[in-house]
């Protein structure tokens, strides 16, 4: 690639996207673990859960905070990086664009009233029932921004006329072929990142000091949720490759390295290409490509010498989505492992062997989530409005561009640096331990 405005206009997304998506997943999935946890704890009237929604909350707070002013980055990169793709498509996309707003917002406002209305209740169940808009807000947030990438892979709900689109319809736009498989891809994983987050806090809380009865139930329900999460992304992981079999046999193709059209085709692990694009060092998985993308071990699967050159995804897509897949299995096997250990008496789930794997799942589970998106955008490639527009055709030509890519590289470090300085002080001088005997103290019979 060339070092010019295309170039710095994809590594402008690439940052931004990159950033912003590890604060979208959160902003997914936390919700639903604070409602879970806050559940259980009115439900067993177990302290220990009430003070996790606590916790899990404030933090939560925080990265809302760093989502909104990243989310509004992403906004004002489309325009300012890709005018002429908004300048096309701009009014197809602009009902999912609001839509996704006006769920943040909905998040946002039910988020500040369940946060003020802590031990407001006499009946705790009716603050529990404050946190279910979050859990919508943050679905629905997640929702319509998937539909407006599934409009890039699958555009629909329009014609065109002297270059213009025309005849929009917006639903029908929203709902292309792609929504159903994508939001349900990004939903599940989201929620099976931040399980997966959460229970690496626990566990590492575990190993610096001895564990408490907090920790050991945050790990317990955490651990729990990696393997439900777990299961049904890999449910999705098979709806999407059957989803891309059939609207966008390229990506699958050059995500599997499947250069001939052919039936009972095999699914292709790892290995490296030589000079001759040849296969070397890969484990092959008998007629499994097959079974993977339409459900029988002799369907024809479409290789990518049926498209022209220029058409083509790169190649290394395939070891985004080998190490995504990896990452996957390890999430679930590691759950299983952490659950037969649990239940032999004999054996101590909280060793250092198992806890040091629970540590490193969590920021595995955030780097499966970019190869994810990575293998989704470079997977349409050329294109970023698929079969209509190329890259090349929609990225800015102004000579700042470089300049405005070292100003969003600023901006995303001092956001970070940011975070992480906020979510330390709030959280170590405050352990949670401590916080529970503040909040939550057990009462004490007569003269103990």
């Amino acid at each position: 690639m060339e070092w010019d405005t295309v170039l710095m206009s994809r590594l402008i997304t690439t940052l931004t996207l990159g950033f912003h998506i590890i604060f979208a997943t959160i902003g997914v999935g936390v919700p639903l673990m604070i409602t879970i946890a806050e559940f259980i704890g009115i439900k067993k009237k177990d302290r220990n859960y009430l003070l996790m929604a606590r916790r899990w909350a404030r933090g939560f707070v925080i990265t809302v905070a760093i989502g909104v002013v990243t989310g509004t980055a992403i906004g004002l990169q489309l325009s300012l990086v890709w005018p002429n793709f908004m300048q096309v498509a701009g009014n197809v996309i602009a009902l999912p664009l609001f839509m996704e707003v006006f769920a943040f917002f909905f998040e946002a406002i039910f988020l500040g009233i369940y946060l003020y209305t802590w031990d407001r209740f006499k009946n705790q169940w009716m603050h529990w029932i404050l946190s279910l808009p979050v859990v919508v807000g943050g679905a629905l947030s997640a929702m319509f921004i998937t539909m407006v990438n599934g409009f890039m892979n699958t555009p629909q709900g329009f014609e065109i006329a002297n270059g213009q689109f025309k005849a929009v319809d917006p639903i029908a736009a929203m709902l292309n072929p792609a929504t159903a498989s994508k939001v349900f891809h990004v939903v599940s994983t989201a929620y099976l990142t931040v399980a997966a987050m959460l229970a690496a806090i626990a566990a590492f809380s575990i190993l610096l000091r001895k564990a408490t009865d907090y920790h050991k139930k945050a790990l317990k329900l955490m651990m729990f949720l990696v393997l439900l999460f777990s299961i049904l992304s890999a449910v999705a992981g098979d709806v999407s490759a059957k989803f891309l079999a059939e609207h966008q046999p390229e990506k699958l193709a050059a995500a599997e390295w499947h250069f001939e059209t052919e039936k009972g085709a095999d699914l292709i692990l790892f290995g490296w290409l030589n000079d001759d694009n040849e296969v070397v060092g890969e484990i092959r998985v008998p007629q499994f490509l097959s079974f993977l993308a339409f459900n029988d071990f002799q369907a024809e699967v479409i290789g990518l010498e049926a498209f022209p050159d220029d058409e083509l995804p790169p190649l290394w897509i395939h070891y985004t989505f080998d190490f995504m897949v990896m990452i996957g299995f390890f999430l679930m096997s590691l759950s299983i492992l952490y659950f037969i250990v649990h239940f032999m008496k004999r054996l101590d789930v909280h060793n250092k062997f198992i806890l040091s794997l629970i540590v490193a799942s969590g920021p595995l589970a955030f780097i499966a989530i970019e190869l994810g998106w990575i293998l989704a955008e470079e997977g349409r490639q050329p294109w970023i409005l698929r079969g209509y527009m190329t890259v090349s055709e929609a990225a800015t030509t102004s000579p700042y561009i470089s300049l405005m890519f070292f100003l969003f590289l600023g901006l995303y470090i001092v956001l970070g640096v940011l975070c992480i300085v906020t979510l330390r002080k709030l959280f170590k001088n405050n352990p949670a331990e401590v916080e529970l005997e503040k909040k939550f103290p057990l009462k004490r019979e007569d003269g103990e």
